[in-house]
């Protein structure tokens, strides 16, 4: 069992991905170091500062599979170094007259915040992925549901109603926005470091310019303005991303954690024969899936403060805070992906009872009506005037168990405004839910998905 729980074969599911997992553990990562050192090799041959054989070789030998993680490890905690194991590693395995040119003139900066460019490019083609196929399921939910009643809620409890459709274009809308941030993010994050000791690339002079931008074609990255040894941004404006995105996971694993409760019983996930809630309590169905989604994103916006944390740098390298996102981001981006495969299961599998959301609505006894009736009565007498009157009226009817209608045809004031017909127009649920489909319609139009497109076809 491993001592995070990403690698534990107990719970490994409900903190990584099989796609993940194996980008982060050693020879994954080792896998993409060895690649961007020999991008590295290959682009100082290119611009003359090491002899094309030995980048040959170096790319030749630059295979994981050549390697004994076990010693790569000694050798890193022998020398303390970060880097000086594997790099001792390569040089054994290389040719004699190409061991002196491999790394040449790098840090371990240029290598590990490369990496970091690399992964960012790697999570973020898998978080569009999935937050499209999620958009998708979203915005089948709310072309579905466009007109299917319910209680909205604020402050816990019933105010007016909504339609489910309405709710999930609000989850729509908000993930479409997650994917226009990825999109415009990615520019300013996937970029390579190349800066050598202190960032000024000295070691590289004459060539330092040709060779940061044959380097980074190399790796298909972006070359920065200057190197960013210190400036953190990007990464923190990474990790905040990912902690804005599962924040909506959450928000939306949270609403269906409330509503599946029985008392309330409106959504419910999907349940699989076999499946245990509880062994203690035979009969329980846990929401398993939408309390996961909660939990991972208190994780990951914690990684995200972090990575604001690292911004904080001394001089010009500063280990205390750069080391930091070691932790921050491998994290963060496992839980970020497993999020969203957790809640795409959860929205593909979301059971809507309609039938009971009207219950539901049915339950209020008419009083969700409440902003209706106060909107007929202010053309006549003044909004806040309106106010004062049909609060009297509710709080009245509710105290003696009354209707909403019943309440308000029992006080003589509000009979002297309003007819028992303009009571009763004002009572209909079709007028009450107000511009919700409308909304709808908007956010479906803006949307790029199947669904959205072919008018929600499954």
């Amino acid at each position: 069992m491993g001592a995070h729980p990403a690698d534990s074969l107990l719970y490994r599911h409900l903190w990584s991905t099989e796609e993940i997992h194996r980008y982060f553990d050693d020879k994954g990562r080792i896998k993409v170091w060895l690649q961007i050192l020999s991008a590295l090799a290959s682009a100082q041959s290119e611009v003359g500062i090491i002899p094309h054989e030995a980048a040959v070789a170096i790319a030749a030998h630059a295979d994981v599979e050549l390697f004994d993680l076990e010693e790569v490890a000694c050798a890193t905690r022998a020398t303390g170094h970060s880097t000086f194991g594997l790099i001792r590693s390569l040089r054994c395995v290389l040719p004699e007259e190409a061991a002196e040119w491999v790394y040449y003139g790098a840090t371990v900066q240029d290598l590990t915040d490369t990496w970091t460019a690399l992964t960012a490019r790697y999570v973020l083609d898998i978080v569009d992925r999935d937050l499209g196929h999620l958009l998708d399921t979203i915005a089948g939910l709310a072309i579905a549901h466009r007109d299917t009643v319910m209680c909205g809620r604020t402050h816990g409890q019933p105010g007016l109603p909504i339609t489910f459709g309405f709710k999930a274009a609000v989850w729509a809308s908000e993930l479409s926005r997650h994917r226009e941030r990825l999109r415009d993010i990615r520019p300013r994050i996937e970029v390579v470091q190349l800066g050598g000791a202190l960032g000024t690339m000295e070691f590289w002079m004459p060539e330092s310019e040709r060779l940061l931008s044959a380097f980074a074609a190399r790796l298909g990255l972006g070359v920065p303005d200057i190197p960013w040894i210190t400036a953190r941004d990007g990464v923190a404006e990474f990790l905040g991303f990912l902690g804005m995105m599962s924040s909506t996971l959450a928000k939306i694993g949270q609403e269906v954690y409330e509503l599946q409760r029985p008392e309330i019983g409106e959504l419910a996930e999907t349940w699989t024969p076999g499946q245990v809630g509880s062994i203690t309590m035979p009969h329980k169905r846990n929401p398993e899936l939408s309390e996961h989604l909660v939990t991972l994103a208190k994780v990951i916006r914690s990684n995200a403060g972090l990575g604001l944390e690292a911004m904080v740098h001394e001089h010009e390298r500063d280990g205390r805070s750069w080391k930091t996102e070691w932790l921050a981001v491998p994290e963060a981006c496992l839980l970020a992906c497993t999020a969203l495969v957790l809640c795409c299961r959860l929205a593909d599998g979301l059971q809507v009872n309609a039938d009971r959301m009207k219950d539901n609505v049915d339950a209020c006894a008419g009083y969700l009506m409440s902003e209706p009736v106060m909107r007929v009565l202010s053309a006549k007498i003044g909004k806040h005037s309106a106010h004062t009157l049909i609060y009297e009226a509710t709080m009245n009817g509710r105290a003696n168990g009354l209707s909403m209608r019943d309440a308000l045809l029992a006080n003589r004031e509000v009979l002297t405004h309003l007819s028992v017909s303009e009571i009763d127009a004002s009572l209909d649920l079709d007028v009450a839910v107000g511009a919700a489909g409308m909304f709808v319609d908007r956010v479906l139009k803006t949307l790029d998905t199947p669904r959205s497109k072919n008018g929600g076809a499954r």
